[in-house]
């Protein structure tokens, strides 16, 4: 399956650099998550969560490091990690709804207005997920 794939789904420079682009600001952000930023990352963590916000906070900077790593080592899998990834930044808006409903400040999102245009760029992320891994557009793919 993983090759049927990958020959479904050109590559270009463009993407390639794109998705490169993603692994190393995954792999950064989930750095961030495990050591020089835990406390702002925690902002996010929805309070209906049912666990511990700090290890909230380290097992998805841990996700966040192994997408960032798959992203550029599994270039034969590049599709389905880029639907993996695509499938994470779904699976963490609901921590930055939950930053914006709660009017916590991290990351310089000190008002409503800046924490609410911070949720209009998870689409974005999604989108470069799926672009850069090239995932096609025909669903049967």
């Amino acid at each position: 399956m993983a090759s049927h794939e990958s020959e479904s789904a050109p590559t270009t420079p463009a993407r390639t650099t794109a998705r490169y682009l993603l692994s190393a600001a995954l792999m950064f952000a989930g750095l961030s998550h495990l050591f020089w930023a835990r406390r702002e990352f925690q902002a996010q963590v929805p309070d209906w969560v049912p666990l511990d916000k700090d290890g909230v906070v380290m097992a998805s900077g841990g996700v966040e490091i192994m997408l960032g790593a798959g992203l550029a080592a599994m270039t034969r899998d590049r599709v389905r990690m880029g639907r993996i990834t695509a499938l994470f930044f779904l699976a963490v808006f609901p921590g930055n709804i939950a930053q914006w409903r709660g009017h916590r400040s991290a990351f310089r999102l000190d008002t409503d207005g800046k924490r609410f245009v911070r949720l209009l760029f998870q689409p974005v992320l999604v989108l470069w997920a799926l672009w850069s891994t090239g995932v096609p557009r025909d669903a049967r793919s």
